[in-house]
Order: structure tokens, then sequence, then C-alpha cells
């Protein structure tokens, strides 16, 4: 019984329902978050790329390809919901939230301290402890920023390029760039 009402909740997180904090099984985020937070902690004191890429494969239960390099410390909130493509690059310091999913397809570079976050709250007082699960897809040869911040529901279009600062809180279109807070269109990108 117990671990049906596991998979219960984080299949509803995958399905996009919002988790109210009532939920009887909302304690086992938390429980899930620090289980990753315990593999977490050896990762980022660790200076092996091989034990890092094994690590990030525990947390995210995917095999993380020898191509993809990530460069600690990193930080992600469960793990189980992100898939990493190859020849990836993720610099310094990064935030993952990633309950609502997060998806970044291969050759996409994360620069410093860049957050994906797949999780928002409702605006209302009386549900804002609830949990808003949107997923986040980076699509094939993707540039992010150095701090760049990409909001719930996003996805960013191939070869887009996401500058450096930029919120983005609205699907970035393919060949193209985007900055600024809001992130708005800048140009397109010649091939």
């Amino acid at each position: 019984m117990e671990e049906t009402t596991t998979e219960n909740i984080f299949s509803k997180l995958k399905t996009g329902k919002t988790i109210s904090p009532n939920d009887p099984q909302a304690y086992k985020l938390i429980e899930a978050s620090f289980a990753t937070k315990k593999v977490l902690v050896q990762m980022n004191n660790s200076s092996n790329p091989k034990e890092i890429r094994d690590l990030l494969s525990q947390i995210t239960d995917t095999e993380i390809d020898e191509s993809t390099t990530v460069f600690t410390p990193f930080h992600i909130n469960y793990g189980k919901h992100t898939k990493i493509g190859k020849n990836v690059f993720i610099n310094f310091d990064c935030v993952f939230l990633d309950l609502g999913g997060i998806t970044i397809e291969d050759n996409v570079l994360i620069a410093p301290k860049v957050s994906l976050l797949s999780e928002g709250h409702p605006i209302s007082n009386e549900d804002r402890h609830s949990l808003i699960p949107q997923p986040i897809h980076i699509k094939k040869n993707a540039w992010i920023g150095a701090n760049a911040t990409i909001l719930p529901g996003v996805t960013i279009g191939e070869n887009a390029i996401v500058a450096a600062g930029a919120v983005v809180s609205k699907d970035v279109p393919d060949n193209s760039i985007v900055g600024g807070v809001p992130a708005k269109f800048i140009k397109s990108i010649s091939k």
C-alpha cells in the first residue's frame, strides 16, 4: 500500500495536477527531497567527473551520458523528473526544481547560476501553499545564459539563446534570442 501511495503523488505531479498542502501524500515530497539531498551532498563534494555523473544518474534514475558535464555545486530538489540528453554542459551553481518535470535535450549549454523552476504556486492567499507543476523543455543546441531563470511551463526552442539574467515566462521560438525581465524577443539567429 505504501509504495502505491508514493507513486500516486508523483504521478499526479507528472500529469500537472495541483498538489494541496493538505494532500495526505504531501509529506512524500519532503521525504524524497531529503533523500535526494543525501546523494547531492556526495555529488557536490566530488571533483571526479565520472563520479558526479554516476551520482546524478542515481538522483535522476536515468543514465547520464559520459559526454555530459556537470560542474558542482549543483542543486536539485527531487531529480526523478529530470531527463538530460547527450553532450550537455551544466555550469556551476545551477538550481533545478523538477517536480513538474525538466527535459534537457542534446547539446544544450547551461551557464552558471541558471534556475530551472518547474514548480509554482497559486496567486490566491488561500491556496498559496499548493504546488502547481508545469514541465520545462529545453530543446537541442539551446544556450541558457548566466543567472537566467526559466519559469514553469516554458519550452526553449531548438538553437535558441536566453541572454544572461533573463527571466523567461513564455515559450522561446527556435533560432531566436530572448533577454530581459520579463524576457522578450531580441532577434532571430541566422542559420
